[in-house]
C-alpha cells in the first residue's frame, strides 16, 4: 500500500536526506536504459493505485510555467481572450521569457480538484513526469518533489529496493 500522508512523506524525507543523497549517487553509477525501465515499471504499477485528488498537493505548492499554447487553450475554455487570460493570472519575466501562473495555490483548484482538468498547462498534464526517459538526469527536481508528491515518493522507496541499493555498505 502507498504511503499518500503528506506529513509522513515530509517527515519521512528529513529522516531520509542523507541516504537519499547516497542513492542519487548510486543512480548515477547504474545503467540508464534500466533504471528508466525500472522507473516505467514502477510509475505504472503505483501511479493507479494513488488518487490525486485526494491529494492536489502539487496544485497547492508549485509555481506553473505557462506558454502561449497553454495561455491560448485556457482562455479558450475560460471564454475569454488570451490577453486577459495573462492580465489575470500570469506573470511574466520584464523580458517576457518567462511566464508563470501568479498565484500559489493554483487558481483552478477546486476541492482538490482542477476546474480546467480539460485544458491545464502542459506542465501540469505532465507531472510528475515519471514517463519520461532520463529518470537519472532529473534527480534534482525528482527529489525536490519527493516530500510533496506521494507518487514520486513511493516510485523512488520501491527503486531502493528494485535496483538493491543499500546504505550497508555506503558511508553515511
Amino acid at each position: 500500500m502507498p504511503v499518500t500522508d503528506l506529513a509522513v512523506l515530509a517527515l519521512t524525507a528529513a529522516e531520509k536526506e542523507t541516504e537519499n543523497d547516497l542513492f542519487k549517487q548510486f543512480l548515477q553509477e547504474q545503467d540508464v536504459a534500466a533504471i528508466d525501465a525500472a522507473v516505467f515499471a514502477l510509475d505504472k504499477e503505483i501511479t493507479p493505485q494513488i488518487d490525486c485528488t485526494a491529494c492536489g498537493n502539487c496544485c497547492r505548492s508549485l509555481m506553473i510555467n505557462v506558454d502561449g499554447q497553454d495561455a491560448e487553450r485556457l482562455a479558450r475554455h475560460l471564454h475569454m481572450h488570451t490577453d486577459d487570460f495573462y492580465e489575470r493570472y500570469v506573470e511574466r519575466s520584464s523580458q517576457g521569457t518567462l511566464a508563470v501562473m501568479n498565484n500559489i495555490p493554483c487558481h483552478f483548484l477546486a476541492d482538490n480538484k482542477c476546474t480546467v482538468y480539460e485544458a491545464r498547462p502542459a506542465e501540469c498534464r505532465e507531472f510528475p513526469g515519471l514517463h519520461h526517459a532520463g529518470f537519472t538526469k532529473r534527480l534534482f527536481a525528482i527529489f525536490m518533489h519527493y516530500q510533496r508528491c506521494p507518487i514520486i515518493f513511493n516510485v523512488v522507496e520501491q527503486l531502493k529496493d528494485v535496483t538493491g541499493f543499500s546504505t550497508v555498505n555506503m558511508h553515511l
